[in-house]
């Protein structure tokens, strides 16, 4: 199976100015960095997420923020691949360090079986995310007062349900750390860390050994 993701490419300069360009092309560093993200993946979510960002005197970018998305982790991860990118970048001598640089990213799927899925069956999918990130964030203040001992019997058991409803198994928190390790070998130290931390507050120890390496 084929994993396509496009990237249309629009600097925000004037017309005058050189435009910044990423060392071994920006196209061949996004198809080479892009993890496609499992929520999306699972539904066929496809489209495109507009980010903007601003780039320093030593190219690295900062200001980093979806202009544009579509609601799902997509976003989170056309905006992990910008700040990736970071101190990649080559200036021309003018660059306006206060000018917005606007990349529109295309992610599109091929070979998953998406080219038949229901379009109302996706749209409802996306709407869902937000509730499913809703109750997600439920379960990690939960675990992450219970490291403090704030919590009670009644609320695990509330939680365990939340778990259970979501799919947040073994398998799912494997499939995490798989991805936090994908992203160490990309240089992604950061958000690797993120997914380290999303499995210790899923209440889970399988991350530990990671987090201790690679997120003191």
């Amino acid at each position: 199976m084929n994993l396509l993701v496009a990237f249309l490419i629009f600097f925000a300069f004037s017309a005058r100015a050189q435009e910044p360009a990423l060392q071994g092309g920006l196209e061949e560093f996004l198809k080479r960095n892009t993890l496609y993200p499992a929520f999306s993946l699972q539904n066929c979510i496809q489209g495109t997420v507009d980010v903007g960002f601003k780039l320093n005197s030593k190219g690295e970018v900062y200001s980093a923020t979806i202009i544009k998305g579509i609601g799902t982790d997509l976003d989170d991860e056309a905006l992990r691949l910008i700040k990736l990118s970071s101190g990649k970048w080559i200036l021309p001598a003018n660059h306006d360090t206060l000018s917005l640089v606007l990349i529109p990213m295309s992610f599109s799927l091929s070979g998953y079986g998406c080219e038949s899925k229901d379009k109302n069956a996706i749209a409802m999918a996306i709407r869902a995310y937000k509730a499913e990130t809703e109750l997600t964030n439920v379960v990690m203040s939960y675990y992450k007062r219970k490291e403090k001992g704030n919590t009670t019997e009644e609320e695990e058991l509330t939680v365990l349900k939340i778990k259970s409803d979501l799919g947040i198994n073994e398998e799912y928190l494997e499939e995490k750390i798989s991805a936090g390790l994908k992203k160490i070998k990309q240089g992604d130290r950061d958000g690797a860390c993120v997914d380290f931390n999303f499995v210790k507050y899923m209440g889970s120890d399988k991350a530990n050994d990671q987090l201790a390496k690679y997120c003191n």
